[in-house]
């Protein structure tokens, strides 16, 4: 495979990827997001390690140029998405934290009878 399509069929697989990352972060499968995270951190690699070469035709350079917009709105959102994800699991370990504080100091004074003086 010439080196220049090579090039652009790597951009293509990381936007698949984004794009399939970011179903995952809307659907609420944070498991199969985490899953994903390697595979694509491997392409974003790959691709990175291989300069774009200055004499790259122009119709390659536009689809490498659209495909890295939308890979980095991708991010955008998935960061967005993920950032939302973090604060709700916040919220839950405060409240987990809230409930256990609670039992523990109900648990201390169970049995005992307390009169008012």
């Amino acid at each position: 495979m010439n080196g220049n399509v090579e090039m652009l069929v790597n951009y293509q697989q990381l936007l698949n990827m984004s794009k399939s990352m970011l179903s995952l972060a809307i659907e609420g499968k944070w498991n199969d997001l985490i899953d994903c995270e390697v595979d694509y951190l491997q392409t974003v690699e790959k691709v990175t390690h291989n300069e774009l070469p200055a004499s790259l035709p122009q119709g390659l350079q536009s689809q490498i140029r659209l495909a890295v917009k939308e890979i980095l709105a991708n991010e955008s959102q998935l960061k967005t998405l993920l950032t939302g994800r973090m604060d709700e699991l916040r919220g839950l370990v405060a409240s987990s934290s809230h409930q256990r504080n609670i039992s523990t100091t109900y648990g201390r004074i169970s049995g005992n009878v307390l009169f008012p003086e």
